[in-house]
């Protein structure tokens, strides 16, 4: 089994893990179950679910805008969810609205199952036909090297669907290796997250939804991530 979380092929291999799982948890859901209202307002689980899918899709996008990147700095993983003019009221109204659009357009459970699956393979193509040092451009005008903008990718699909879980009244259907991933991310370096997991008496699923604020702390909990080092990340 790979365990080099700071590797390509073990980030690749969270991205297919995760993106499995997550179409096999919407494999049965009805139109009646994405109209619901998500846990992420104002969307309905439709277009939460249609933000996941964007947010799966964007490599090969990605890969196109290289040649428009500027002169900034190469930007890692955890540097791209800064807190800067990306959550600004405009950019998350913008965010809001297209994935809204899209889910009105796809309209079915069933069309978005297909544009999840052709999001999925689109970047999975990408992913394994280009070199991991391959300079990107994100949408945000970041400079990133693709392997770390698929860190991003992992995370967007691993907490959206923690929050897709919560909305569709499923367990949680995180996989092990985008947990590695993400938490490898938020934590400190040479910490451990199954201690920090057993210190919190969670699972890794409830140890991802405590680091990116799907889970609310109680002030035991809180202790022992300022304890440990915990800086969260700006994430929508």
């Amino acid at each position: 089994m790979l365990t080099n979380r700071d590797s390509a092929d073990f980030r690749l291999v969270a991205f297919r893990a995760e993106a499995a799982a997550l179409a096999a948890a919407v494999a049965g859901v009805t139109d009646a179950d994405l109209a619901r209202p998500s846990p992420c307002p104002p969307w309905t689980n439709a277009a939460l679910l249609c933000h996941v899918i964007i947010a799966a899709g964007r490599v090969d996008q990605a890969i196109a805008a290289m040649h428009q990147a500027g002169d900034g700095p190469l930007v890692d993983a955890r540097g791209y969810y800064r807190p800067d003019e990306r959550f600004s009221p405009a950019v998350n109204a913008d965010r809001i609205d297209i994935a809204a659009e899209l889910a009105a357009r796809l309209g079915t459970a069933s069309a978005m199952r297909a544009e999840l699956s052709g999001a999925t393979e689109r970047t999975l193509t990408a992913l394994t036909t280009a070199s991991p040092d391959l300079e990107v451009a994100t949408r945000h005008g970041d400079r990133m090297l693709l392997t770390e903008f698929l860190v991003t990718r992992v995370v967007e699909l691993g907490v959206h669907g923690l929050d897709l879980a919560g909305g569709l009244g499923h367990r949680p259907w995180l996989t092990a290796p985008a947990a590695e991933v993400i938490a490898h991310l938020m934590l400190p370096a040479g910490s451990s997250s199954d201690d920090l997991s057993a210190a919190l008496g969670c699972d890794q699923a409830g140890l991802i939804a405590l680091l990116t604020g799907r889970a609310r702390l109680s002030a035991a909990a809180r202790s022992v991530l300022d304890r440990a080092g915990v800086i969260g990340l700006a994430l929508g």
